[in-house]
């Protein structure tokens, strides 16, 4: 049985970079936190699960290979003893987790998300489509077997990594589901500030928002922060340090007609952001423009949505 009305939350925090260990403890920490303040669903920012790979951004790739096997050995592997950790932390404390992370597949690494609901169980995992430009030097590509939008308790959910938010084509795809809440995991946007203005706060915060308007549904933008230990360890001069700063927080929610449902976080801020939502109103909104329904023009314009899984190997046994 759904219900329609809840409490949701989203992080703004900074992991325990590159300690997988750590980060579990502190992960744990924020799931019952949120419980505690009456949330039924959490969300967390991208690759929270070892922690951003910043590296990647602040020098060659030759550079970059001496955090390669740390990054590699903290990453989170599904079904794992660390993984079941926090499907238990979310039956423990009865509240849906979708969980951002560095996900080891084998000698691979993938940029991941888990919906994990209340009872602990995995209903969905799922792979970044495309790693955003310097991402690629370290994460392999997903598949559209896993651009779903999951029906659960809670409503219709789906997740997008970060720029996937940018890609018209997969933003429609999750709205041609009928999604209800949208979970938006980030990094923090601390980098090349100033040099960069298409990786700004402000910039991205504009995409989270004009997402639920366009899709007419909830919006739980969870965002990462960097730490000063996180600059300590990977920013070994003046240059790394002129192109990385702390902070760098913009979580958010946002209602169905793009409306702020609470004041952010200062983007130095490490905290949880709560907002109460209603399910209902998304009837309203979808009443003025619905982009799937009665606001589309298929005659004109249509998506080709293929899920099929795209396996590195496909074994035939010989009958």
């Amino acid at each position: 049985m759904s219900i329609t009305t809840f409490r949701v939350a989203a992080v703004q925090a900074a992991p325990i970079f590159l300690d997988i260990e750590a980060t579990i403890e502190k992960t744990i920490s924020l799931i019952a936190s949120a419980a505690n303040h009456g949330a039924k669903l959490i969300a967390f920012p991208e690759t929270w699960i070892p922690g951003y790979p910043w590296f990647i951004w602040l020098d060659s790739p030759l550079w970059g290979m001496q955090f390669i096997k740390q990054y590699h050995g903290n990453s989170l592997v599904i079904n794992s003893r660390q993984y079941q950790r926090i499907e238990r932390a979310a039956a423990d404390h009865n509240i849906m987790v979708v969980l951002g992370f560095s996900e080891k597949d084998y000698g691979s690494l993938y940029i991941s998300q888990s919906i994990i609901d209340s009872s602990g169980k995995t209903l969905l995992t799922r792979r970044k489509l495309k790693p955003t430009h310097a991402e690629r030097t370290l994460f392999g590509e997903g598949d559209g077997s896993s651009l779903n939008v999951i029906d659960t308790s809670l409503g219709k959910i789906g997740a997008l990594n970060c720029w996937e938010h940018i890609q018209p084509l997969s933003k429609y795809a999750m709205f041609a589901q009928n999604e209800q809440i949208h979970i938006g995991s980030w990094p923090s946007f601390s980098v090349y500030k100033g040099r960069v203005h298409a990786l700004s706060g402000e910039m991205n915060t504009a995409v989270s928002n004009v997402y639920a308007l366009e899709g007419q549904c909830f919006f739980v933008g969870a965002c990462g922060l960097v730490s000063q230990e996180m600059i300590d360890m990977m920013c070994q001069t003046e240059a790394h340090r002129s192109l990385l700063e702390t902070g760098g927080g913009y979580a958010c929610i946002y209602g169905p007609d793009g409306k702020q449902l609470v004041k952010p976080l200062s983007p130095d801020e490490e905290g949880l952001l709560y907002a109460n939502i209603d399910l209902s109103d998304i009837t309203l909104a979808k009443a003025v423009a619905d982009p799937i329904g009665h606001y589309s023009r298929s005659d004109v314009t249509c998506l080709l949505l293929d899920k099929t899984p795209r396996p590195p190997v496909i074994i035939k046994d010989k009958k």
